[in-house]
């Protein structure tokens, strides 16, 4: 469809809401057979004009479903404008050999466009993306009888009404009770010194290329005065400190006492001795 589908200028929603509701409300509404005949010269002659009729005719209907969603603190005259959307999407598939009134074909479209729209905008990040957590959201706020948070008997009742799980409910109970944070924090922050900014717990200190260079040198002088320390003892203290410290495969004191010929006690004296010895050469 072309633009001719879009309301003139006069009748786009805007600051003054008030006057454009009042505008709306002065278009003539169709009879059955005015309705019939705008929409078999749009289905069978494309007959654009007829199709800004029938849109134009029916912008109070669109007011009427945007002001029932005015609870999730959008504007009114953004959910007319998509809820008009969806009405053009209407129009435009509607079959006027099916038998039923254009109202009735389009309240699926408009409230499809309008649910979107909250969906998106709502929140930062999207509250809801399965069908039943869709289904759950636009419904908790009409079931809840009270503010406070839902008992196990609500959360039941809840459920079965909308049918979905128990658990379900309490997910999205716990999604809508949230709210947005800046990213970078806010300018008054300094009066509670317990709130830190998500960006501060996202910053990546190893992307910094000073730090990578500091590793990686600090790295290899580690290795190198390991290598330092090991070459100061002798062959079997430090093929003890290999094998325990310095393998993944670690050899138990028994094995390497039975290799040198002494006691486990053996073995852990001079482990410890060779270990007093590798931490004083790195020390110094």
């Amino acid at each position: 469809m072309g633009s001719s589908l879009q309301p003139v200028d006069m009748l786009v929603p805007g600051q003054n809401i008030d006057a454009y509701v009042q505008g709306v409300s002065s278009i003539a509404v169709l009879s059955v057979d005015q309705e019939r005949s705008l929409a078999e010269r749009l289905y069978y002659d494309n007959d654009l004009d007829a199709a800004r009729q029938l849109v134009m005719s029916h912008l109070r209907f669109v007011v009427h479903i945007a002001r029932s969603y005015n609870g999730y603190g959008l504007p009114l005259s953004d959910l007319i404008q998509e809820g008009n959307v969806g009405l053009m999407k209407a129009v435009k598939r509607f079959n006027p050999e099916v038998g039923v009134r254009l109202v009735s074909f389009a309240v699926h479209w408009v409230k499809a466009e309008i649910h979107e729209f909250i969906l998106k905008n709502w929140r930062i990040v999207k509250v809801a993306t399965t069908k039943a957590q869709r289904k759950l959201f636009f419904n908790l706020r009409s079931s809840k009888k009270r503010l406070a948070w839902l008992n196990e008997e609500e959360v039941k009742a809840v459920a079965n009404d909308l049918g979905v799980e128990a658990k379900v409910v309490r997910e999205m109970e716990g999604r809508m009770a949230g709210q947005d944070t800046a990213f970078d924090g806010y300018s008054d922050d300094s009066d509670d010194s317990s709130y830190v900014a998500p960006a501060a717990y996202l910053e990546d200190q190893s992307a910094d290329p000073a730090r990578q260079l500091e590793d990686s040198d600090w790295a290899d002088s580690s290795v190198n005065m390991l290598r330092n320390a090991l070459a100061t003892l002798d062959e079997r203290s430090r093929d003890i400190i290999q094998r325990r410290w310095l393998t993944e495969d670690k050899a138990t004191l028994h094995e390497l006492a039975a290799q040198y010929g002494v006691s486990a006690e053996r073995i852990r004296q001079l482990e410890k001795n060779a270990m007093k010895k590798v931490k004083g050469s790195l020390v110094a």
